[in-house]
């Protein structure tokens, strides 16, 4: 291949990479999901073999680096907009220990296997399953930890006091959106939610970006940005 053609290949690639990353590439390095990682997988296959064909023009390069990372940016962007499209590419967390309990069906849900767990545990500095009240895999296959009272930092041994039981929070709006089922997890009824967020100055669900239960806490509403530009008007 001639070197000046390989040399603005590889220039011209470089740029729009550097371009896309500019633009979606926080997820694609700090969250990755598995929609994300075969996405860049495949990007960089596209772009290493164009690079290196000769029989491959430098606008076939382009072409291909904007359709793909057009369509990364579209699905982004619908994700950002739609909870159920979200869930679909994004996935859920998995919750394979509650109540100090494995949850061995949640378990093999994830593929995941009891030596997998113990290890996610040791990198997360827990190195007995019994300091563990709640543990979630997330969609990105790391895993999420609440430890029991007893064995977090400050622990109630420490001022020698009963232990106390530890509860999970649970989402009840996101994005504007009703949870159902988690409602329906807490034996809560949509005019109590609807009662609670009056309370907390807000007149709809469609208002609220975020919504979290904690039993013994209560509720905590962030409106969204917009509603809130409305309370100060």
């Amino acid at each position: 291949m001639d070197i000046l053609q390989l040399s603005i290949k590889l220039v011209i690639g470089f740029l729009l990479l550097f371009f896309l990353i500019r633009v979606i590439g926080k997820k694609l390095i700090d969250q990755i999901t598995p929609f994300h990682f075969i996405s860049a997988i495949v990007l960089s296959e596209l772009l290493g073999n164009a690079v290196y064909d000769e029989n491959i023009p430098v606008v076939s390069i382009v072409y291909t680096t904007v359709i793909w990372g057009g369509l990364l940016f579209v699905f982004e962007y619908i994700a950002q907009k739609s909870l159920l499209f979200r869930h679909f590419f994004e996935g859920q967390p998995t919750i394979v220990i509650r109540n100090g309990q494995i949850d061995f069906e949640q378990l093999n849900k994830a593929r995941m296997n009891i030596n997998q767990l113990q290890s996610l545990l040791r990198q997360s500095e827990i190195f007995s399953i019994r300091e563990v009240a709640f543990a979630l895999v997330e969609s990105n296959g790391s895993i999420s930890v609440l430890k029991k009272a007893q064995y977090q930092k400050t622990t109630l041994e420490d001022f020698n006091m009963p232990p106390h039981p530890v509860y999970l929070p649970v989402t009840l709006i996101k994005d504007g959106e009703l949870i159902w089922e988690n409602l329906e997890e807490i034996n809560k009824e949509s005019d109590w939610l609807k009662r609670e967020l009056s309370s907390h100055g807000v007149r709809g669900i469609e208002n609220v970006l975020l919504a979290e239960w904690l039993e013994n806490d209560g509720l905590m509403v962030i409106p969204h940005q917009d509603h809130q530009l409305e309370k100060v008007k």
